[in-house]
């Protein structure tokens, strides 16, 4: 590992500002396997998830390049929240085009259009935050744990897939996982977060 890899996503966020583009290499490579599990996870579309992880990204390097991104020691925050937005853009233009003017008895339907879906926005949203706090947890996992929960739920591996990625039986796999589950119900107890929407 070089001394630039080992730095800190804000310096070289700086870096790159002053023309180091290798900078921003390192930073994507740290993020980008989870941002667009985070993406596909609510989306549930590998093309949409695509491009709305690219669309992430060129307006994060549009921001920095215009000299308004703040260092705050939470770039990676700070990516989700711009992924976030373009999710929730995302589902408010689908919705917009699966609506057609429809009158009922003098009624728009269309007037009502925000409380039909009012619902659904409501519900992607805490189901955003549950798995920002679920990341968060898994994040705090052991790291064999950590692997299992990565490997089963945001690469769709079999327990067969993880034993052999991991050089370990189906039991031991299975077993991390039990634990990785226990630990993460107890986290979440603990800090009083629920896990369903």
């Amino acid at each position: 590992m070089t001394n630039i890899e080992k730095l800190k996503d804000d310096a070289l966020i700086a870096l790159y500002v002053n023309g180091n583009d290798k900078a921003f290499d390192i930073v994507l490579e740290r993020y980008q396997q989870r941002l667009f599990s985070y993406i596909y996870f609510l989306v549930k579309d590998q093309e949409i998830a695509e491009d709305i992880f690219q669309d992430t990204f060129i307006k994060a390097i549009v921001t920095i390049k215009n000299g308004k991104y703040t260092a705050t020691d939470k770039f990676y925050g700070w990516l989700t929240r711009i992924a976030h937005n373009l999710i929730f853009d995302h589902f408010r233009a689908e919705r917009n085009e699966n609506t057609t003017p429809c009158e009922t008895d003098g009624y728009d339907i269309l007037n009502n259009i925000d409380l039909c879906c009012e619902d659904n926005i409501e519900t992607m949203l805490i189901n955003s935050q549950i798995m920002e706090d679920l990341r968060k947890m898994v994040d705090r996992l052991p790291q064999n744990q950590k692997d299992i929960i990565t490997m089963r739920f945001y690469q769709n591996l079999s327990f067969k897939e993880i034993a052999e990625a991991t050089g370990t039986s189906i039991n031991t796999a299975l077993g991390r996982m039990r634990y990785a589950i226990l630990n993460l119900r107890k986290m979440a107890s603990e800090n009083n977060i629920s896990l369903t929407a």
